[in-house]
């Protein structure tokens, strides 16, 4: 199973196994990474799965579409590194995956 690990706003890292296929939302969700909020449960229409996407990784991940886009101009603290996590699916090739997590998603 791959890994994925998440560092919290004050450097905390937690490694957690994700499944093939779900997403890193539901990962840090069923994991107790209290940062993802995940209110609309992954659809993609709230914003509070927001985290950063370690700088090492970011070539690594398909872009964004026009949808998770236009949600990350609704979040709290965007940067260029600005993901939401609902739309990541993991994969073998993200093992290892480092996810910055925000202070807090409002």
């Amino acid at each position: 199973m791959p890994r994925i690990v998440f560092v919290d706003a004050d450097g905390k890292s937690t490694e957690v196994e994700a499944e093939i296929g779900q997403s890193v939302m539901s990962a840090a969700v069923q994991n107790g990474i209290d940062a993802i909020a995940a209110e609309c449960g992954g659809s993609c229409a709230c914003g509070t799965c927001h985290c950063y996407i370690d700088a090492a990784w970011g070539e690594k991940l398909p872009s964004p579409d026009y949808q998770e886009q236009d949600m990350l101009d609704c979040v709290v603290n965007p940067d260029e590194r600005s993901r939401l996590s609902c739309q990541i699916a993991v994969s073998d090739t993200l093992d290892g995956l480092v996810v910055h997590l925000p202070a807090g998603q409002y």
